[in-house]
């Protein structure tokens, strides 16, 4: 079971210019004192179009500070979430804006291996969702390509998407790079209506990193986060699963926010709750 839980960046101090989630511009040093307080051990990084002008990962001045502050507080930082790939998706796009897309993929990499990350998630949701056949054969282009400069800097690439288990185990299969893997995230996953033991089963080998978030289902209204254990998300299994699979890598936390002002009580909380589980 894993020995680390983390928190996705931003959810340590308010919300930035009322963004549910995003690299959080004006308070982002104060994430690594709060992580402590809270009983973090790691953050896992954001880059977005939002934030990508300040962000300290992607210039040499503020890699520096980036790395005093990971030294001061004992924070890890041991995967990046790329949601500039929401802002600006893989598929549905020219043919000239997917090859910008894929070098700007190319160059995460080794920045991932600088700040000591094992592993890049890539969101094929929301906006970014894969919706036909013609896009999981896109998506398996950029992965085929990007698989061996991953490998190179020993960074995984872990993909993000909301199909259903036995689809995302057949198009994850379509690459049996041992540096492609799959995120699951219990929350996305409860909302549309899938069921844990069902998804494990059809590609839990090959499952590299774990969000944990609650949320309402899709048959109750919607899929809004909601607080852990108040939405669809059987926890209980998706421990047992993980246990199950022998998951020994870290757990983040993606959950819902609490009041603004009181997030790293409100964390401590969230973390008090799955620790149960997996204790």
């Amino acid at each position: 079971m894993p020995t680390q839980f983390g928190i996705m960046q931003g959810r340590l101090v308010p919300p930035d210019a009322g963004r549910f989630q995003s690299f959080p511009r004006s308070r982002w040093r104060d994430e690594f004192p709060n992580a402590v307080t809270a009983g973090i051990d790691y953050i896992e990084w954001i880059v977005d179009a939002y934030g990508q002008d300040i962000n300290p990962i992607l210039a040499p001045a503020g890699l520096l500070e980036f790395d005093a502050l990971k030294q001061k507080h004992s924070i890890a930082t041991h995967g990046i979430c790329a949601d500039w790939f929401m802002d600006y998706p893989f598929l549905r796009c020219t043919p000239t804006e997917r090859t910008q897309r894929e070098l700007f993929l190319h160059t995460l990499l080794p920045i991932a291996k600088r700040i000591n990350a094992n592993y890049i998630i890539l969101p094929f949701v929301d906006i970014s969702c894969i919706e036909t056949e013609a896009d999981k054969d896109i998506v398996i282009e950029i992965l085929t390509t990007a698989a061996p400069i991953a490998e190179r800097f020993g960074v995984e690439l872990h993909l993000e998407t909301d199909l259903g288990p036995h689809d995302f185990a057949a198009l994850i299969a379509r690459i049996q790079h041992p540096f492609i893997k799959a995120n699951y995230d219990s929350g996305n996953s409860s909302g549309l209506g899938y069921i844990a033991t069902e998804e494990f089963a059809a590609y839990g080998n090959r499952i590299g990193s774990i969000h944990i978030k609650d949320r309402r289902s899709k048959f109750a209204g919607g899929i809004a986060t909601m607080p852990l254990g108040q939405g669809s998300a059987d926890l209980p299994s998706v421990f047992a699963c993980m246990k199950q699979i022998n998951y020994a890598r870290p757990v983040t936390l993606q959950v819902a926010r609490g009041a603004d002002g009181d997030e790293v009580n409100w964390i401590r909380e969230q973390l008090a709750y799955i620790k149960q589980y997996w204790t």
